[in-house]
């Protein structure tokens, strides 16, 4: 791409700074269908005025009307602004609809067990939206399964993992996990970042331990009924089968160093 065709668009900063949300924000929305930026040679997304518009557009619908992230896909959907989701979005419900037709199981059967409703499910396997952490912790768990499955991450990394080659996973509207390490039997390291007022959604459990670094921003954590408050330069450990929620109750991104043991998160 030439540097004159460059300069005709915004970068990804640039275009928080004018919509007036996070990148962490306008990157999941991107990955629910709303965007497609183009990309440099080095990756970097680039935006276009008509991408500034549908992100204004969105903005407005979730601050004036109350609308969540679904909510305003479909309905820029209908107004022919979004496109079908792609990445992994698309990748997952895919993987989840071949999990349960696989066992033979109704979108009934599997809702109620994992306590979902139909329509979410549905949605879910549709690519139609995305899954909160504990949601898709709790699928995992019912198909007896790896939340990893949903990285598409077989095989081993190599010792040295660039940013480029890190496994991503949107876990619903501004959570972004970005694996750093994988095909180890003893640990499974993250970079979560969470975008303000984002978080897990439900509680949900696993087995093995927990720690947790904050690397920016603040993480607020619930371990069954306690609450604690993390901020940056905070470390944190806790045993996976506590039922636990987290979110991020500050107004910039939270980066979080998360590290699972064994990895069956």
């Amino acid at each position: 791409m030439s540097s004159a065709s460059v300069e005709a668009y915004l970068k990804i900063g640039d275009v928080a700074r004018r919509v007036g949300v996070s990148p962490s924000v306008i990157r999941s929305w991107e990955n629910l269908g709303l965007t497609r930026p183009r990309r440099t040679q080095s990756k970097y997304r680039l935006y276009s005025s008509d991408d500034v518009k549908v992100l204004k557009r969105a903005r407005f619908l979730r601050k004036e009307r109350g609308l969540n992230a679904p909510a305003i896909v479909e309905l820029l959907r209908r107004e022919g602004r979004a496109r079908p989701a792609a990445g992994n979005v698309a990748a997952i419900g895919t993987h989840l609809r071949k999990l349960r037709e696989k066992r033979k199981l109704s979108l009934a059967q599997v809702a109620q067990s994992v306590g979902i409703s139909v329509g979410f499910l549905s949605a879910l396997e549709r690519s139609q939206m995305s899954g909160s952490v504990g949601t898709l912790r709790k699928l995992a768990r019912f198909y007896k399964t790896n939340i990893l499955d949903f990285f598409e991450a077989n095989g081993s990394s190599s010792r040295q993992v660039q940013p480029a080659q890190r496994k991503v996973l949107e876990a619903g509207p501004g959570v972004r996990m970005e694996l750093l390490a994988w095909g180890n039997t003893v640990m499974e390291p993250h970079l979560f970042r969470v975008a303000p007022r984002a978080g897990s959604g439900d509680s949900y459990t696993h087995e093995g331990e927990e720690f947790l670094f904050i690397l920016r921003g603040q993480l607020a954590i619930t371990l069954e009924k306690e609450e604690f408050r993390l901020k940056a330069g905070d470390s944190f450990y806790f045993e996976s089968a506590r039922p636990h929620h987290w979110k991020n109750p500050g107004r910039t991104e939270t980066w979080v160093l998360w590290v699972n043991t064994p990895p069956t998160f």
